[in-house]
């Protein structure tokens, strides 16, 4: 299958609206190109990391990718898209792309990587020899977001190593590769619940979770953020989304948590998380915790014994 790539010039604060206004015209996957992130591995000498094609990006502007399958209503998408992406003023360019050179040729450039205290995300390709204490998590994200990498799948990882020991239920909202799905039952959950509207990325997540020996804590599910999950049974929650996303599900998150339990929330822009704290205040949630890097924050706020 064809697609067609369209690359967005953003400024960070527009980057949610972009990411938005591409998924609501029908993308069948949204990527953030950080160049806050791409500094940060420059300064640390992980140059080889980074694809040739990031490097020129600026900081302060992020390109946010959105893909189109070609099909008889492309046509008709990119005429709703193009005065929408006017009215932000934002330059857009576009190109084709085959899904296997989509789903196969980042692999040159994803290398073992270090996250959080004691966990290392590994790409399924590449040999790496655990030292003592290490988490080491492999994965195969294909075309499913999460590698680790990036700056707010890092935090929820960081974070999820602080707070499941413990748990016995963990629900994954917005599962993607299903990275922190399996990380939390490598940390020790009993029970993983992994959810994704997005039939591959459900597939990616079971792969994963079985390519880890952990396919019998982590259930990947096909569905829509929390609908048909049981309410009042989990010890944790994460979600790894967008702010608009995380303000639609705090009162259903709050609902489905046990009393005490935890929602981590991240993918939160910084310029957002006001309105993000307000959602989940007003759902009934405590603040507890929230961890910053570049331009993003992620939250846990607690359901009240």
């Amino acid at each position: 299958m064809d697609w067609l790539e369209v690359a967005v010039a953003s400024p960070v604060e527009l980057v949610e609206a972009v990411a938005n206004v591409l998924n609501e015209i029908g993308s069948g996957g949204v990527v953030i190109e950080d160049p806050a992130l791409i500094m940060n591995l420059i300064a640390e000498g992980s140059n080889e990391t980074i694809a040739p094609t990031l490097k020129p990006l600026q900081v302060g502007q992020v390109v946010v990718k959105g893909y189109f399958c070609h099909d008889i209503s492309l046509q008709q998408r990119l005429e709703h898209l193009s005065p929408r992406l006017s009215e932000l003023s934002v330059s857009w360019q576009t190109r084709e792309v085959r899904e296997q050179d989509w789903a196969t040729a980042w692999q040159a450039y994803y290398r073992p990587t270090r996250v959080g205290k004691h966990i290392v995300v590994k790409p399924s390709w590449e040999d790496y020899i655990a030292r003592e204490g290490e988490t080491v998590i492999e994965l195969d994200p294909g075309m499913a977001f999460g590698c680790g990498t990036h700056a707010t799948t890092a935090m929820c990882l960081a974070l999820l190593e602080e707070l499941v020991l413990g748990c016995s239920v963990v629900y994954d909202i917005g599962t993607g590769s299903g990275i922190l799905a399996v990380a939390a039952a490598l940390l020790g959950a009993r029970e993983v619940i992994a959810v994704d509207i997005d039939e591959l990325a459900v597939r990616t997540a079971r792969d994963n979770a079985e390519r880890n020996g952990v396919s019998d804590q982590v259930s990947a599910v096909q569905g829509d953020l929390l609908d048909n999950l049981a309410g009042g049974q989990a010890d944790l929650i994460v979600a790894n989304i967008i702010a608009d996303v995380i303000i639609q599900l705090a009162p259903d998150a709050a609902a489905a948590l046990k009393p005490g339990g935890k929602l981590v929330a991240s993918g939160i822009i910084i310029d957002r998380a006001d309105e993000v704290r307000r959602a989940l205040g007003d759902a009934g949630l405590a603040p507890k915790q929230e961890m910053t890097e570049g331009e993003w924050v992620a939250m846990v706020y607690q359901k009240e014994s």
